[in-house]
């Protein structure tokens, strides 16, 4: 497996707290700086990647306290036609209330989603450990194949 994230992955976020805690902060490997959102639920790190992948393992840091504790993992599948590309429900996970690195297996719900791989990879944060709904990550990283 390889880390499926490079300088060609387009990262788009829902929201950002402020400029200094943007989403370049997501993979510039600081234990230093981090991602935060605006208050409210859902938030999401969207993916787009130069070529299909096939997403194997997600690794998240979270701020213990601004946790995404329930994550829905949504893919872009390459297969489908031109036209007709939709956002499908990967597989879920459910990340703890803690500061350290959190790692997960992304099992898919249907294989066939996997098929030629996937040209996005979403993770929408349905519910967070912060009162106001707000999520802080420190390092995402994602494993898999180039497909």
């Amino acid at each position: 497996m390889q880390s499926l994230i490079n300088a060609e992955t387009k990262i788009k976020v829902s929201s950002t707290l402020d400029k200094s805690v943007g989403k370049k902060n997501l993979t510039d490997g600081s234990p230093e700086t981090c991602w935060t959102s605006q208050q409210g639920t859902p938030q999401y790190i969207q993916l787009s990647f130069p070529s299909p992948v096939v997403p194997k393992r997600i690794e998240l840091t979270f701020q213990g306290g601004f946790v995404g504790t329930r994550c829905l993992v949504e893919c872009l599948p390459s297969a489908q036609e031109a036209g007709a590309k939709t956002w499908a429900v990967l597989s879920r996970i459910y990340p703890e209330d803690v500061n350290r690195k959190q790692s997960f297996e992304l099992i898919p719900d249907d294989a066939r989603l996997m098929e030629g791989g996937v040209e996005g990879l979403k993770l929408v944060f349905e519910e967070s450990s912060d009162f106001f709904g707000r999520i802080t990550v420190y390092d995402m990283q994602i494993f898999g194949t180039v497909s």
